[in-house]
């Protein structure tokens, strides 16, 4: 399966940037092709399973608002998070490490060919980036 990765630099400090990502109902808002989510009692936690809709449009494999299941399979506190969506069978994983006032933001994503495009964790990261800017900029 092609793997995919981009890395970004977030204007945010780790803390602010941990306390976005840990709020499962935010992964519309940065995770491209996600239009809703349901998480379980767990939140975000090893073994937690969320129920996602999207796209929020169709597009040539997808029907719009189809559901499918988000599996969270490891969480390291303010380091890392790693989940599988199991609709299009895309494994990813989000790797943070502090620089200063700023984070260093590293996706890799794993799907069946033609799952995904090449561009989509750069554009993750840059939805990412647009959400969580709370530092200042030189």
């Amino acid at each position: 399966m092609p793997r995919y990765a981009a890395e970004r630099l977030l204007l945010a400090p780790l803390e602010d940037v941990w306390t976005f990502l840990a709020e499962p109902f935010h992964l519309p808002d940065w995770w491209p092709g996600v239009s809703g989510v349901q998480p379980d009692r767990r939140g975000l936690a090893p073994g937690a399973r969320w129920q996602v809709l999207g796209p929020d449009r169709p597009t040539l494999l997808k029907k719009p608002d189809a559901a499918g299941m988000l599996l969270v399979l490891d969480v390291v506190p303010m380091r890392r998070i790693a989940f599988q969506l199991t609709g299009p069978r895309l494994d990813a994983e989000l790797e943070l490490e502090p620089e200063g006032s700023e984070t260093t933001a590293r996706l890799q994503v794993e799907a069946p060919f033609m799952g995904v495009r090449r561009s989509f964790p750069a554009l993750a990261l840059q939805r990412l980036y647009d959400l969580v800017q709370t530092g200042v900029q030189s």
